[in-house]
């Protein structure tokens, strides 16, 4: 026993040590950074928590207290490694590669500088901490200052950071103060790619565009959504009323929820994919059952309300990245999930034809199809609905922002009233116009 609790202390005497100088990577951390172009200089204000840097070591006393007299060089060491290293600026298209690191600061966790530019830049050139300040390095926040020369500071600039390796998690609050006073908020997580910090309308026009059409190919659940509304309608004549009235539905609930329509409640979104669950599981049945397809539209147009709320989920989340240009954005991550909506459109309806016309019959074939659907959407309903459970609904307060909010609803509604009977005019005598022309085609056949 005394030879094996030796051993035991020796194992222990090797590896403890080990174990505390090998720090891990932090699951959660978030960086703060302000950038201002002004004059001939573009000035980074950047802060990260110390426990980002696992891998540099700080010279340190007692029970792991930085020790500020000798950690300048291993501050330094670490905002280079960390930080100017891994963040990429650019004016005009063109990387700015002669930066010069100024100066590094560590603060202590309770300090709220960083809540302005002036108030940031007054702490990092304040004097450093000493020690007699007892702060060990891990709780720590270190504050750097960057600069780079410019052209100009009116000048188009962009960031590439790639700092989302710095945890498992990284969230980054980045502030761009134009010259003029505007201040454009990005809030990401992990490594968003090249960011226009303050964009010309074709430049977010085009990065909305893209973000709309990958959407749409990304969203497993619209996509089976407009495979159940495809399945029995596969002529481009037939399937205009029906895509028309699904595009302009989602249009306008999702211009709606950017303009803070949509309720700002934790239950929302849960209610929302719900319904996106069950709309799946409608459009299947009535493809089982054979429901009357000449009013499919409208079906399509009170789930396409549904559908833009979904969208809206997405593009508020983007909404950042779209500089001063909330309308012209908005407009083009419509234009690009319409063109997702397109493509799929053009790459199914011949998969469809195919399959009917050589390989199994057109009825059996839309029922298996839509079964198939209908017990994923199931599925999901019942998954989504669980979670939707789990909040408490409240009575709201009725107050005059309820009452402000009730109004906006109402005129939502009449909107949507009018534009929909706006619709079944134009459809009907589309309907009309086709069955007037296929009346004359047949005349003309039998003469």
């Amino acid at each position: 026993m005394r030879n094996l609790l030796a051993s035991c202390v020796l194992v222990s005497a090797i590896l403890f040590p080990a174990l505390a100088v090998a720090h891990d990577i932090p699951s959660r951390v978030t960086v703060y950074a302000f950038v201002k172009p002004e004059g001939s200089q573009l000035t980074a204000l950047i802060r990260v928590p110390m426990e980002a840097f696992s891998e540099i070591s700080f010279p340190l006393r007692g029970p792991g207290y930085l020790q500020f007299a000798e950690a300048e060089f291993a501050l330094n060491d670490a905002a280079r490694v960390y930080i100017t290293e891994s963040i990429h600026f650019y004016e005009n298209g063109e990387e700015l590669t002669q930066k010069q690191l100024e100066t590094v600061r560590v603060s202590l966790p309770s300090n709220r500088s960083f809540t302005t530019y002036e108030g940031a830049l007054e702490n990092i050139l304040s004097p450093a901490l000493d020690d007699s300040v007892d702060l060990f390095w891990r709780q720590g926040v270190l504050d750097v200052m960057v600069t780079y020369p410019i052209n100009s500071d009116q000048s188009e600039f962009s960031v590439n950071p790639e700092i989302g390796t710095l945890s498992n998690q990284t969230t980054t609050v980045l502030r761009f103060l134009v010259p003029g006073g505007a201040e454009r908020v990005f809030n990401y997580l992990g490594n968003p790619g090249l960011v226009q910090l303050d964009p010309r309308w074709h430049q977010a026009a085009f990065r909305f565009v893209q973000m709309g059409f990958e959407h749409i190919l990304e969203g497993l659940d619209h996509l089976l959504f407009l495979f159940c509304l495809v399945i029995p309608l596969r002529s481009i004549r037939a399937l205009i009323p029906v895509v028309t009235s699904f595009t302009i539905a989602h249009s306008i609930t999702l211009i709606s929820s950017a303009f803070g329509m949509a309720p700002n409640s934790l239950w929302f979104p849960p209610l929302i994919e719900t319904l996106i669950a069950l709309s799946i599981v409608y459009m299947a049945f009535e493809n089982i059952i054979g429901a009357k397809l000449e009013h499919r539209w409208v079906a399509a147009f009170g789930f396409g309300l549904v559908h833009g709320f979904g969208f809206s989920f997405l593009f508020s989340d983007t909404l950042q990245f779209a500089g001063g240009h909330l309308f012209s954005s908005l407009l083009a991550f419509n234009v690009g999930v319409e063109l997702g909506q397109i493509l799929v459109l053009l790459l199914v309806i011949p998969l469809l034809n195919i399959l009917f016309r050589y390989f199994v019959q057109e009825r059996i074939g839309t029922i298996l199809l839509s079964a198939l659907l209908a017990h994923s959407a199931w599925h999901w309903m019942l998954d989504r609905g669980t979670s939707l459970t789990q909040f408490q609904l409240q009575m709201p307060i009725l107050d005059s922002i309820f009452f402000a909010g009730l109004m906006r609803w109402s005129m939502m509604l009449i909107f949507i009233g009018l534009v929909l009977w706006g619709m079944y005019e134009i459809f009907r005598r589309y309907a009309l116009v086709e069955n007037i022309s296929s009346y004359g085609t047949s005349r003309n056949t039998e003469s």
